[in-house]
């Protein structure tokens, strides 16, 4: 499995602008082949955080979804980027399996 997760930050003006930008490719990755869960949301407590976090099921699956990253027009409104990939080896659920 592997995990994407960061955050990014935008002008907090431009922050709704920004997420509404990010409808398509959040519907587009989670129907694609092998995404577990997509999510680009807005912080709680910063206003010009958005917050990152992918699960695909393997690399190859992050690889045939991925492109050339984000438009000519997000790129342009991120002021800061950290996001990273993690390979993860193993997973438990947090609340035991008879969680609703």
């Amino acid at each position: 499995m592997v995990i994407v997760a960061g955050h990014i930050t935008v002008e907090p003006d431009q922050r709704e602008s920004y997420l509404a930008g990010c409808v398509t490719v959040v519907e587009q990755a989670r129907g694609a082949a092998g995404c577990l869960d997509f999510a680009i949301s807005a912080d709680l407590i910063d206003p010009g955080r958005i917050n990152i976090f992918e699960r695909w099921e393997t690399q190859a699956a992050v690889d045939a979804f991925r492109s050339s990253g984000p438009s000519d027009e997000q790129g342009a409104a991120m002021l800061t980027a950290s996001v990273a990939e993690y390979d993860v080896a193993d997973e438990r659920s947090l609340f035991g399996e008879d969680a609703v």
